[in-house]
């Protein structure tokens, strides 16, 4: 397999002594679109916090763009072109659009935040904000407090702030999650305009979405691999169908 950006080779997680993870294994293509689905419990964000360096597997290993990454520290796998999103909205409330951009922008740099020092907007930083605002349909939202957004435009926000930090590997953790179904179309879209070069892989509990925007699909159940294949083959899997789709 060729331009491979992600692999996760037999990896386990144990917190006390429950499994997490069990011998999990995935290796994604460079441009191509995932999904990691199954029911609650199944160890999908454990797998996103061990890629991203949150967690460090108890066995396996990580590799991100060629290079070993186990055990490295979030901010180092950002440096190489990793960023990710959350479950939970995870933006700075009290500050503005533009100056949310900034700091995700600054954040892969190796430039040194001074908290009481107004963020500079100038030169690639505010041509980077311009692109990712139009990007994501936030432009007349530039100047607004992000707490004065609704949840849906925060949610388009979060994913500019993976953009403004000039990834090659983008996580997704439930970017439709409590959404109307406007809003879910709308991210739906958001999603699929992305640039075809820029790596995904996301969990989403809408199957409708999750399904009709990747290539790929893994399977988690109780910490362990169930299926993998496109998505007609997992919508087509008896097991996943028993497990998740509660198929009859």
């Amino acid at each position: 397999m060729t331009d491979v950006v992600l692999e996760v080779a037999d990896v386990a997680v144990h917190f006390g002594g429950v499994a997490a993870l069990k011998g999990v294994s995935l290796a994604v293509e460079k441009g191509s679109r995932w999904a990691v689905i199954g029911p609650n419990g199944a160890g999908k964000t454990t797998l996103f916090r061990v890629i991203a360096g949150e967690v460090h597997p108890d066995t396996g290993r990580v590799h991100l763009f060629g290079r070993d990454t186990t055990g490295w520290a979030p901010y180092s796998k950002a440096q190489l072109g990793l960023a990710r999103t959350y479950q939970v909205t995870n933006l700075f409330q009290a500050l503005t659009v533009e100056e949310n951009l900034a700091i995700a922008a600054l954040a892969p740099t190796k430039t040194r935040f001074v908290s009481w020092r107004r963020l500079r907007m100038q030169g690639w930083v505010d041509e980077t904000i311009a692109k990712v605002l139009g990007d994501v349909g936030l432009t007349h939202r530039r100047h607004d407090l992000v707490s004065e957004m609704s949840h849906g435009e925060q949610r388009q926000l979060e994913i500019g702030m993976t953009l403004a930090s000039n990834p090659q590997l983008i996580l997704l953790d439930e970017p439709a999650a409590g959404l109307s179904s406007a809003e879910r179309r709308l991210m739906a879209d958001l999603i699929r305009s992305l640039p075809p070069e820029l790596t995904i892989v996301m969990i989403e509990h809408d199957m409708d979405i999750a399904l009709d925007l990747v290539e790929r699909v893994l399977v988690l159940d109780n910490g362990s691999p169930i299926a993998e294949g496109t998505p007609d083959e997992i919508r087509g899997n008896p097991t996943v169908q028993a497990v998740y789709l509660k198929s009859d």
